[in-house]
């Protein structure tokens, strides 16, 4: 098994920044990926951002890319989202997941997740 706990999350002005992070504990995954997804209320889980734990090639959804940037410690097994340039249509819960396989953006290819981390944008 794989735990991961999100922290990082809050309130925050339109315009402003929040850095998200993802400690992951367990057994390890190898080569697997690990990415961040959103749920807004009301609508379905979406995906952010992901990125290969080995190569560290990144994915972004067109919604935050250029805005948000998603890095990982190796060492730590830690993952990163930083978000800039936030806007209330970003205010969502935050997500971590983590699978074996190669990076996807499909939620239900992930086989592991943290509890999330609220994030909310005023305007």
């Amino acid at each position: 098994q794989v735990q991961l706990v999100e922290s990082g999350g809050g309130l925050v002005q339109a315009g402003g920044s929040l850095r998200l992070s993802c400690a992951a504990s367990g057994r390890t995954f190898g080569s697997g990926a690990m990415g961040w997804f959103r749920q807004a209320p009301g609508k379905e889980r979406e995906f952010v951002a992901a990125i290969n734990w080995i190569g560290a090639s990144t994915y972004y959804d067109n919604s935050v890319k250029g805005r948000f940037t998603i890095s990982r410690d190796y060492a730590k097994r830690m993952l990163f989202l930083q978000m800039n340039s936030l806007q209330p249509e970003d205010t969502a819960v935050y997500y971590c997941a983590a699978r074996q396989g190669p990076v996807t953006s499909t939620a239900q290819r992930y086989d592991y997740w943290g509890q999330g981390t609220q994030v909310t944008v005023s305007s």
